[in-house]
């Protein structure tokens, strides 16, 4: 796939474009179990490696919040969930993030539910914004009849904590036989990540017309 965007990100000398991205669970939380038995775990970060990839040809300087299959919490939290996610907002906010997004998959107790949607806070008209455009360059990147929109959502943890333009992107659904073998195809995961990719660029060089 070509690369259509390097000619619109940082030019020399300026302060490069950090971007966090967050490989949803990790270690003893597995995130959700396919139908076929796969790990929400394993999927996010196959799919966080490959956005990083991308990215990093644009000269996005990339910060993972985890690189391996290790919670971010220590043997001595009481509350390891929590320890988790407040690890995750800290490396976002000391990194100085532009924006971050966070892979997750998705499930629901009826099998033909399905498709990909970006979630974002209520009040973050950035992060609205950077998940519209997500949104939209993964419908037209799979092409797979998928009419969900951007939506919002108040209560996740991250979004409420999260100070820079945040996106949950929920890639699909793992309680979808259909849907649950794709996301462990690798040609696949590179279509996530190209069209998560677009996103974050289209977003990053809207931002910077405005200025």
């Amino acid at each position: 796939m070509k690369n259509f965007f390097n000619s619109m990100t940082v030019s020399a000398g300026k302060d490069p474009i950090v971007v966090v991205i967050d490989a949803g669970h990790g270690g003893r939380d597995p995130g959700k179990v396919g139908v076929n038995g796969a790990l929400e775990k394993d999927v996010n970060l196959s799919i966080a490696f490959k956005l990083r990839s991308l990215l990093e040809l644009n000269d996005i300087k990339v910060i993972m919040t985890r690189e391996d299959d290790n919670g971010l919490y220590s043997a001595t939290d009481s509350n390891k969930k929590n320890a988790d996610l407040n690890k995750r907002i800290e490396i976002i906010h000391s990194n100085n993030a532009d924006l971050a997004v966070s892979i997750h998959q998705n499930s629901f107790t009826e099998e033909y539910v399905k498709g990909a949607q970006a979630f974002y806070h209520a009040q973050s008209q950035d992060g609205k914004r950077l998940a519209e455009i997500i949104q939209q360059q993964l419908k037209e990147t799979l092409a797979d009849g998928n009419h969900r929109k951007a939506k919002s959502n108040s209560n996740y943890y991250m979004l409420k904590k999260t100070e820079c333009p945040f996106v949950i992107v929920e890639c699909g659904y793992m309680s979808n036989n259909e849907e649950a073998a794709l996301l462990v195809n690798e040609d696949y995961q590179e279509k996530l990540a190209w069209g998560i990719h677009l996103g974050i660029m289209r977003y990053l060089n809207e931002r910077e017309n405005k200025k």
